[in-house]
């Protein structure tokens, strides 16, 4: 893999899954992830690898990096509808998506898994890398649980024509759980529900569920810096 957001304590690297190619397909693009394309391809099956040839092509035929970085910036950073971080499609900017990421740091934490990235615990990169590491059997509970986020995200991006749809399109079929709409997030914080990870009482998982609770503080990082020199050289150009 090109880009590791989380340190396991064993000493030999986990084997690649379908779920951590799709994690370094949606990160910010570098030379190193434009090197590591065969190897991405090769760790997905005949039918993903097809359904991701247009972000292959587009990723693989770059005459520019430059250029690269940013179209991804435009697509990602500059629309909030493709925003790739999940709470900010259930919560927008209000204070319950900063109880709903505590809970999915303490997820990770169950798992035995420690955050090593500047990014927030809800960034589909850093989810996805999350899955790759864990049981298959649990991976597949929780991506059915965020799968009605993924594929609003997905639905956006494919509305914009983005090849980065593709990735959404095969997240969908790594799921039995059909996607259900979601309505657009409160501008304002309107009440106490909440998104909260682990299970149930009755031992269920629902990975994206409401919970009252006292908002608890969180701790927001900046993002890529790469990122924001590649959007201040397009808005100069």
């Amino acid at each position: 893999m090109t880009i590791e957001h989380i340190q396991t304590g064993g000493s030999s690297a986990p084997p690649v899954s379908v779920y951590r190619v799709l994690s370094a397909l949606l990160t910010y693009p570098d030379q190193a992830l434009l090197a590591a394309l065969p190897e991405l391809q090769a760790n997905v099956t005949a039918s993903q690898r097809e359904q991701l040839a247009p972000l292959f092509d587009m990723l693989s035929s770059a005459d520019d990096l430059i250029d690269v970085q940013e179209q991804y910036v435009a697509t990602f950073d500059r629309r909030p509808a493709h925003s790739l971080h999940l709470f900010e499609h259930i919560h927008g900017q209000s204070r319950d998506r900063g109880q709903a990421m505590v809970d999915l740091r303490e997820e990770y934490l169950r798992h035995g898994l420690v955050l090593d990235t500047s990014e927030l615990p809800d960034y589909v990169p850093l989810f996805l890398e999350f899955l790759g590491q864990i049981p298959a059997e649990k991976a597949s509970a929780l991506l059915g649980d965020a799968i009605h986020v993924l594929a609003r995200i997905g639905d956006k991006l494919t509305q914009y024509g983005s090849p980065y749809a593709t990735v959404f399109a095969v997240l969908r079929e790594l799921t039995s759980a059909v996607p259900q709409p979601l309505p657009d997030p409160a501008p304002e914080d309107l009440d106490e529900s909440m998104i909260t990870f682990g299970p149930d009482a009755d031992g269920s998982e629902p990975t994206l569920r409401a919970r009252t609770q006292t908002a608890q503080p969180v701790h927001f990082y900046e993002t890529d810096p790469r990122r924001e020199r590649a959007a201040s050289g397009s808005a100069s150009s």
